[in-house]
């Protein structure tokens, strides 16, 4: 083997870019449901409508990142599986992770919001 051909085998950059556009993904999605969801609020324990009528017009656009960022992410790995890199198990899961938590937060936001509210106020 070459030592070009070498570096395409042992080189991951396409995992941790991979993994970093999933993790960019899940943040931009929670952030966009934050009108629905504030999660924030909670931990902080006040503010939930300020930060819900902050984010509330952004929504649209920060669905829009989540799901440019999926896409990115999964072309990332498609083109590291094409230059003979494997992807790291750990950025393969993030990505799939994210991208089904970004299809339940954007196509289910209430039914998330009531779950968390449940599980908040103490019913199972």
């Amino acid at each position: 083997m070459s030592p070009v051909e070498e570096k395409h085998v042992t080189n991951k950059s396409g995992s941790k870019s991979t993994a970093a556009a999933s993790l960019a993904a899940l943040g931009s999605v929670i952030v966009a449901s934050s009108c629905c969801l504030p999660l924030v609020p909670f931990l902080v324990a006040g503010g939930a409508a300020g930060a819900s009528a902050f984010f509330a017009p952004f929504r649209p656009y920060l669905m829009g990142v989540s799901v440019l960022l999926i896409a990115f992410g999964f072309y990332k790995s498609w083109r590291a599986k094409q230059c003979n890199c494997k992807p790291s198990r750990t950025s393969t899961f993030l990505l799939w992770f994210s991208a089904v938590t970004v299809f339940v937060f954007i196509f289910f936001p209430q039914v998330i919001a009531n779950l968390v509210a449940d599980l908040l106020a103490g019913k199972s």
